[in-house]
């Protein structure tokens, strides 16, 4: 006969299975608010809002590209800011979702690999939002604090 302690097997996971979709909600949000930070700010090495617009207008053919540069930055921060907080969580994680299933075809040119500047890292990104979408902000968000049935 085995038994299970808090340390090993089944149990020791049970106890942390409800922080698991938390933990991938909050880092979901905390990964892409330093992007919405560069280009709204200029932080983390980030052109800021001016020079975003210009690079999307130029080099993407996004015209206006200032207004593109806005509505990503913003998306990107209070987005993903909404993620941690878990504060209307469904809307934001469906406004991200659907942003990056537009920005996908821009990068469908340079192929999958984000090294190489291609869609993968949107299209993680957007499913990965899907799937907070699907299950809102849950246990541990404001949603949830709020009564939000969002």
């Amino acid at each position: 006969m085995s038994t299970t302690t808090a340390n090993s097997g089944p149990t020791f996971f049970n106890r942390l299975a409800p922080l698991s979709y938390p933990l991938v909600r909050v880092t979901t949000g905390l990964l892409l608010m330093p992007h919405g930070a560069q280009k709204l700010f200029g932080w983390f090495g980030g052109h800021g809002l001016t020079a975003t617009g210009q690079y999307f207008a130029s080099n993407l053919g996004m015209e206006p590209g200032f207004l593109f540069a806005l509505l990503a930055g913003l998306i990107e921060f209070f987005g993903g800011l909404a993620l941690v907080l878990g504060l209307l969580t469904r809307p934001a994680a469906l406004i991200i979702a659907i942003f990056m299933a537009v920005i996908i075809p821009v990068h469908l040119p340079n192929g999958f690999f984000w090294s190489n500047g291609g869609f993968e890292y949107p299209l993680m990104w957007g499913l990965l939002a899907l799937a907070i979408f699907f299950r809102g902000g849950e246990r541990y968000s404001l949603d949830r604090r709020l009564g939000l049935r969002i």
